[in-house]
This record gives structure tokens, sequence and C-alpha cells, in this order.
């Protein structure tokens, strides 16, 4: 069997600061590799950084990826996946409020939803469009856009939707 490659990106869109030591350690760890990132303020939660990690492993890299910063509540990243010979490409979401999102992608990384999954949102529907439009928007991963936009977007000088601070 032969090894094929592809290439992704890890997307830390806000991780406290005490965290990201860790980050590095769990992405090192799920590349077989030391990892070292820059890390920047972010400016939508101030106190949190983000970062930007390219790698370029063997198929399913992205799931042990996206597995390894999965237990902390704190953290909200993406991590893509490319198409690759005989295998689609894929992207994980996750923001504290949400958890955990997965979609298959095609080669221009637009999501891919099964038949499966648009039945089930017609038989969930049952001719109530609004219960079919909230299934459809679960299966493209609308809520985690939303919730990760101000964080894609946060850098100097644009605008964005500022967190309130909890205590």
């Amino acid at each position: 069997m032969s090894h094929v490659e592809t290439r992704g990106v890890v997307h830390i869109h806000s991780a406290p600061a005490a965290l990201c030591p860790h980050v590095e350690w769990a992405l090192g760890s799920a590349l077989g590799t030391h990892v070292s990132v820059d890390w920047s303020a972010q400016p939508a939660a101030p106190g949190h950084y983000r970062a930007e990690l390219h790698w370029t492993a063997a198929q399913g890299t992205g799931a042990a990826l996206a597995s390894a910063l999965r237990g902390w509540a704190h953290l909200r990243y993406e991590v893509t996946e490319e198409a690759s010979a005989g295998c689609d490409g894929s992207r994980w979401s996750h923001t504290p409020e949400l958890g955990i999102f997965h979609a298959t992608t095609d080669v221009t990384g637009n999501i891919m939803v099964s038949e499966d999954r648009i039945r089930y949102a017609y038989e969930q529907g049952a001719g109530d469009p609004t219960a079919v439009f909230h299934e459809l928007s679960l299966a493209l991963g609308e809520a985690w856009d939303e919730e990760l936009e101000p964080f894609r977007q946060a850098v100097e000088g644009a605008p964005v939707r500022w967190l309130r601070e909890v205590g």
C-alpha cells in the first residue's frame, strides 16, 4: 500500500496564553515532529492568541490534529485537510459554545452534504420549511461559521464583534 500525502492548515483562532505551549505539543504529537508556531494577539478576545500552521502529511492527519485539540474547552480552531488521490477533503471547526463540527469538502473546499443528510432534513421538516432550513444549516456548519467569523477577521483595523468578558 502506498503512502499518500496531503496538505492542510490548522487555524488556532483563540487560545488562552497558558494553553499555547500545550497546543504546540498536541500539534507536534499528532504530526510526529516538534512544532513551534508564531503566536499573535487575538484582538477579538483580549488575553487570547492566534496562530496558523501549514502541514503536509499522510491522509487522515487532519482528523488526528482535530482530535488532538478537541479536549480543550477554551480553544477555537479550524483544521482543514485538502482532497487528495482517492480521498475527499475535510474541515473540522471547534468553538467552546458549540463543540466540534466536521464536514467533507471537495477539491475547491466546498462542503459536500450527502443525499442521506438532505433526506433527513426533508423528513425532519415534514411540511415545515423552517425545520428543513435548520437541518441544512446544521449540515453546513453555519453556526460554527458565525461563531468563528469574528476571530477569522480580527486583524488590525477590521471591524469585529467584541466578546464581553464574563467575570
